[in-house]
């Protein structure tokens, strides 16, 4: 992720992102604070998903984010 760009514009992300992964928690998302692999291993933590799946799923969400 580009750490500027989604740092800088965390807190509406943040929504965004919770809608996206319902299982992540308020407090996932604070910490994570726009590290893509600090919310990529909250992502394998929630869903049981393996790691490359995870940053897949990161990778996917910045491209979606882009667009709009």
């Amino acid at each position: 992720m580009n750490q500027d760009t989604i740092q800088g514009h965390w807190k509406q992300l943040s929504g965004q992102i919770k809608q996206h992964w319902g299982k992540l928690t308020d407090d996932d998302l604070k910490v994570a604070e726009g590290n893509a692999e600090y919310l990529s291993g909250k992502l394998q933590e929630r869903y049981g998903i393996a790691r490359d799946e995870a940053m897949k799923q990161v990778k996917a969400f910045e491209k979606e984010i882009k667009h709009h």
